[in-house]
């Protein structure tokens, strides 16, 4: 990531800027600037009347901002604004990602335990992969399907970053605590730091900078140790609306919270998957249930750069959030999309597995194992896997199973003395052309 250039000191332009503030050109091209949140290095390259510069118009940017909400945490103040882009999109969420009155509408009911399964997958691997992990989708779902043993440091990644989400499901509506913060540090980094004591618990020193890692550049120095645990524990305060006083949209409070675990830097290492973990708690606390379903780490894989530029603009402009806040609405817009695709392509591969539950004497759970293989003919599945896949028991899903290798369309595999596969039976494809 090319280096972030320091904006202009917009003092030096500010008498100008007054005198031009409210002149048709320029009110046009700063409320523009402002629905995408630009930073001086896009600001400074847009169009300006003849005989002013982009210093002025970054002067008259700062102008307009300046009426933002603020933050304390420690010595640190922080603030945010409200453009019109960032209230459109918190209404369009509240409408469909927050509520239950429509939640059937999109997800069908009897579909909702196989998807999060899906999304919790797809969030974890994503959340890995940001911080460096190295798998592909296919063999990472694999392992979570067949609960099979990490092999690496990338595998393990992931396997606890589908622990703590899985975890955190179960906590949602709890507060968050010390121990429960330390508690979700403790699974997300197990087995993956250099030092296995520095799991579940603060930085001792301040040896932890945020570097690039194209060129090993330091972009960010953390607070001193000392202050992390009193930092700590007001965000907790915040975390839990202890201030019931002043009202700030749980979607941008879940943003500010992921900002500052970032900011704060808390732990030798993964922040920046605690911090994730975090947004992705207190968004379910707060009643948006979607946040189940929606993989926003995978759209931040896509877009890393962006996703550092948001911090890293936040920081240098004055602690001015609403860079990271409208960087991450962005991306949740796309996961809703994405989330809604997803669901409308299986809706659609569903109605293509009617023809496979006309077999007589099969379930509907054995008719979609039977697709599976149709799908896929080397494909081995395991009791585990297909009791993870279809979120059923294991007895169920060793039953199942087992009926198919009686009826013919599947075999059995020996793996080892203690793991047995089952794989396409010989019978298959002659069963499948006799019975559809």
């Amino acid at each position: 990531m090319r280096k972030v250039e320091s904006p202009p000191d917009s003092t030096k332009y500010v008498n100008e800027a007054v005198e031009v503030l409210y002149t048709d050109s320029f009110r046009a091209l700063v409320t523009q600037i402002n629905e995408e949140y630009l930073y001086w290095d896009k600001v400074k390259y847009q169009p300006v009347p003849e005989g002013k510069s982009p210093k002025l118009l970054w002067s008259l940017v700062k102008l307009s901002r300046v009426q933002g909400k603020w933050l304390r945490f420690g010595k640190y103040d922080f603030k945010f604004n409200l453009t019109n882009s960032i209230q459109r999109a918190l209404h369009e969420f509240d409408l469909h990602i927050g509520g239950h009155l429509g939640s059937d509408n999109l997800i069908p009911s009897g579909e909702k335990d196989r998807y999060l399964i899906s999304s919790i997958m797809e969030e974890a691997i994503a959340s890995s992969q940001i911080e460096g992990a190295v798998t592909t989708r296919r063999e990472a779902k694999e392992m979570l399907r067949k609960n099979a043993k990490p092999r690496n440091k990338s595998e393990q990644m992931i396997m606890n970053n589908y622990m703590t989400i899985k975890h955190i499901v179960n906590v949602k509506d709890q507060p968050l605590t010390l121990d429960g913060l330390l508690e979700i540090h403790r699974l997300i980094t197990h087995l993956t730091l250099d030092n296995d004591n520095d799991e579940g618990r603060f930085r001792t020193d301040n040896e932890v900078n945020v570097v690039d890692a194209t060129d090993g550049e330091i972009v960010h120095v953390p607070p001193d140790h000392a202050e992390v645990p009193a930092l700590m524990n007001e965000l907790i305060d915040f975390f839990n609306d202890k201030n019931q006083d002043e009202f700030i949209h749980p979607i941008v409070k879940g943003c500010i919270i992921h900002f500052m675990i970032g900011f704060i830097h808390p732990f030798v290492d993964g922040n920046g998957r605690c911090a994730r973990a975090l947004f992705y708690w207190y968004l379910l606390r707060r009643g948006y249930w979607l946040t189940e379903y929606l993989s926003i780490s995978r759209l931040i894989v896509r877009s890393k750069a962006q996703y550092a530029r948001a911090f890293i603009y936040s920081e240098i402009d004055d602690n001015d959030l609403t860079y990271f806040i409208h960087y991450k609405l962005k991306t949740m817009t796309l996961a809703y999309h994405s989330l809604v695709e997803y669901i409308q392509r299986k809706i659609r591969e569903k109605k293509r597995l009617i023809q496979f539950h006309r077999i007589k004497g099969i379930n509907e759970r054995q008719a979609t194992i039977i697709k599976w293989v149709f799908d896929d003919p080397d494909i081995l599945l395991t009791v585990k896997e297909v009791e993870t896949r279809l979120g059923i028991s294991n007895q169920t899903s060793r039953n199942d199973l087992v009926g198919l290798v009686e009826m013919g369309y599947l075999d059995i595999l020996e793996i080892n003395k203690k793991t047995k596969a089952f794989c396409k039976g010989r019978s298959f494809d002659k069963l499948l052309k006799k019975k559809l």
